[in-house]
């Protein structure tokens, strides 16, 4: 008998571009051998070059979504990434309630163009809410530094001490992601409990990034939906997205910060 495919929801907006959010997590999702499942939070006008406009979803409707989803289909693993508001945030944390499966938790707080994503307002209930609720969070370090409201780390000393105050504000693990330090090697950090592992991987020279975040993210909540345990799904998700940025080239998307190649190890 075949392997049972595991079902990954996604809660998050919709990048028309199909590079980021709801778009990416579903590539991710279908490249690492799961079933893909979406329920909005918002819709943006955005591109390669960046975000021109920002419609969200009224929290209720985000809940109906996600109910829909869990009075019929079987959720093996829950992705989280771009939220909006602190109603959203609230919304999605009362349609999980009971949810045995994983929860990743991609704080989507900052375009990488720099348009913000959460409100400012929001960042207090995201910590408060979601963030004691997920399996592990994913934070880029501009995101880790605004969760806790510090600078931006600048060494991998400084990336471990952030992981670990991720942990004491109730974070039950923390993959912080490296990729934004200028070293040769792009090192991402898990953090569990008193356990640390650096997962490594050579840097690419490219500037077709955009989504690496959503795409990681839902890559790992595939993983994890399908049964392995944080430090095996962490690696598998951290070899296919860095597969996705080195093959990123091979594809001819927009003028600014064009996607990664989802696909790579198919076609």
């Amino acid at each position: 008998m075949s392997e049972r495919v595991a079902n990954i929801l996604s809660i998050a907006g919709s990048d028309p571009s199909g590079g980021a959010g709801i778009q990416a997590d579903l590539k991710a999702i279908s490249a690492n051998g799961g079933y893909g499942m979406a329920a909005l939070t918002g819709l943006t006008a955005q591109n390669t070059q960046g975000v021109q406009g920002v419609e969200l979803i009224s929290p209720e409707f985000v809940a109906a979504q996600v109910n829909s989803i869990r009075d019929d289909i079987r959720v093996d693993a829950v992705k989280i990434g771009m939220l909006g508001t602190a109603g959203i945030i609230e919304a999605v944390a009362g349609a999980l309630e009971g949810l045995a499966a994983p929860v990743v938790l991609d704080p989507v707080m900052v375009a990488k163009g720099g348009d913000r994503l959460l409100h400012a307002e929001a960042v207090a209930a995201l910590r408060d809410v979601l963030l004691p609720r997920a399996t592990v969070i994913t934070p880029n370090l501009p995101e880790a530094a605004d969760l806790l409201g510090e600078g931006e780390a600048q060494d991998l000393e400084a990336m471990e001490g952030q992981a670990r105050a991720l942990l004491d504000m109730g974070a039950r693990a923390v993959l912080l992601k490296g990729g934004h330090m200028g070293d040769s090697e792009a090192v991402d950090l898990l953090c569990e409990g008193e356990g640390m592992t650096r997962l490594r991987a050579p840097r690419h020279e490219t500037r077709n990034t955009h989504g690496t975040g959503c795409t990681l993210s839902s890559g790992l909540a595939t993983w994890l939906g399908r049964g392995d345990d944080l430090r095996q799904a962490a690696a598998k998700a951290k070899d296919y997205i860095s597969g996705a940025i080195g093959a990123a080239d091979g594809l001819d998307v927009g003028h600014g910060h064009g996607p990664v190649h989802h696909f790579h190890a198919l076609w």
